[in-house]
């Protein structure tokens, strides 16, 4: 049972960082800021985040002059094992996209280093801004205009659509936290906006060989490579002086200009009911105003569980939450309605959940709550909007695979029809078209896909993580659990 702090019993971390037991032979290494990596091509500036396999870095390119995203793998067998499929489809998906415009990160460089704990694959990302999730967490879980989140979902798909049917790609692993903005919500935490100085070091992080000598030679070989830094260090910085300083300037302008804004939304010193204004309640303003006026492209990240249609890597995708249908059938009927009784019982599993008639075993009683209703009586939409995004969400929702929409047909759904875009992204001819004519050899592919996916099981049919509505015990949390689903084909 978790504890109040967020940590568990069988831990000594919180989710805020990876903790340190992890830190051992086959582990994480240990980074440092101002570490360099190959041979001081990239020098860390900070800390971006954590997973089970990797952390993550926010790093300056000194061959390019530019920031990136450093990750780090464990260095043990397996981990570098799934680096290295990783690192096939992100080429894959970076050779087919080389203008950058499908709305699916870029892999720009990857190598290995050598650390205490071993060698590490490490992978170069562009660097993008903040994720989805702390967009929400932004508008303190009220949630963004539909106008807002129709753009966001016009990115998710055409990232999905050329994913799934330039490249044969799922992702498996969709959700808030995989879907990054392009620039950072808040300006002072954006290194290209807030001028914050580089850390320029000519500390060479690579870990010796154990098996190598300790002589001149290696001194020389060490005193080599710190010169080969510091060399890239002046060029950067000579390069990034003068456009530092003009960053910095009219960043600080922006931030004095945004902060008197953030005390006017809630009216000075004074709250309108008359009780002192604490720091909390202006960051809470200031959090909305940066989510309302913030630049929603975004990509689609984390390729860490991505497979080909044709090639999977394991059967246990998705997480749990996203994942469909098991642990949460009672719930997904209460939804959409009772599951076909061919898709009930045509899983490896169905006999343990569903009787002969397609019936659940040991629910015998369905609260039914149609999406429609839900949007309505819990998120407080009018009844146009509410039966109009439930027209766009029921059929990506459908229990039968087959008749699920692509991404590239929900790109043409009405409720995506906002009018003019501001940021219109790029989309190839032919994904303009509706890609309904299929020749016979596509046919059969398609359904050799369905029943193979039939034969895995329930639990594997379903890709990309098709979501649903889950009550909860805040009913005036707009959109707070309402994730952007995708395209499950």
């Amino acid at each position: 049972m978790a504890e109040e702090d967020g940590r568990s019993e069988s831990s000594n971390y919180t989710s805020e960082d990876e903790g340190s037991e992890d830190y051992r032979r086959g582990g994480y290494h240990a980074v440092r800021i101002g570490d360099s990596f190959k041979q001081g091509a990239y020098v860390v500036q900070a800390k971006l985040g954590w997973g089970h396999f990797s952390t993550v870095w926010l790093a300056w390119d000194t061959v390019h002059s530019r920031y990136v995203a450093l990750k780090v793998q464990k260095s043990a067998q397996h981990y570098t094992e799934a680096a290295m499929d990783e690192i096939k489809i992100l080429k894959q998906i970076a050779d087919g996209d080389p203008d950058g415009t499908r709305c699916v990160v870029k892999l720009l460089d990857h190598f290995k280093h050598l650390g205490p704990n071993g060698h590490h694959v490490c992978m170069v990302f562009e660097f993008l801004g903040d994720n989805l999730l702390t967009l929400i967490k932004y508008t303190d879980y009220r949630g963004m205009p539909l106008s807002k989140v129709k753009e966001i979902c016009r990115y998710v798909l055409i990232g999905l659509d050329y994913l799934h049917r330039d490249l044969s790609i799922i992702h498996t692993d969709l959700k808030p936290e995989n879907i990054l903005l392009l620039s950072s919500l808040d300006p002072a935490k954006d290194p290209y906006r807030s001028g914050t100085p580089l850390i320029l070091s000519t500390v060479i992080s690579e870990y010796p060989s154990p098996i190598s000598p300790a002589r001149s030679k290696g001194d020389d070989l060490m005193r080599s490579q710190k010169k080969k830094v510091r060399r890239k260090v002046k060029c950067a910085a000579a390069a990034t002086a003068g456009s530092s300083t003009a960053i910095a300037r009219d960043t600080a302008a922006s931030e004095d200009k945004g902060d008197s804004k953030a005390v006017n939304d809630v009216g000075g010193g004074e709250a309108q009911d008359g009780t002192s204004q604490g720091h909390r309640r202006g960051s809470k303003a200031t959090r909305k105003r940066l989510a309302m006026e913030a630049d929603l492209r975004c990509k689609l990240v984390d390729f860490g569980n991505a497979c080909w249609t044709y090639k999977q890597f394991t059967n246990d995708i998705q997480t749990r939450q996203y994942r469909c249908p098991e642990d949460h059938l009672a719930l997904m009927m209460e939804l959409l309605g009772m599951i076909p009784r061919k898709i009930a019982l045509g899983g490896r599993y169905s006999r343990d959940f569903f009787n002969r008639y397609g019936d659940l075993r040991h629910i015998r009683q369905l609260r039914c709550w149609p999406l429609n209703k839900v949007l309505m009586e819990k998120y407080e939409f009018s009844e146009r909007d509410a039966n109009d995004m439930a027209d766009f969400l029921v059929p990506i929702l459908d229990f039968a695979p087959e008749k699920r929409p692509t991404a590239a047909q929900l790109l043409l759904h009405p409720w995506l029809d906002t009018g003019p875009q501001i940021h219109e992204p790029s989309l190839p001819q032919s994904n303009k078209i509706q890609p309904s004519a299929e020749g016979p050899a596509e046919k059969q592919g398609k359904e050799k896909d369905e029943r193979e996916a039939m034969a895995i099981g329930l639990g594997n049919i379903t890709i990309d993580g098709s979501t649903k509505l889950v009550k909860d015990p805040q009913p005036h949390s707009k959109l707070s659990k309402v994730n952007i689903p995708a395209s499950t084909q």
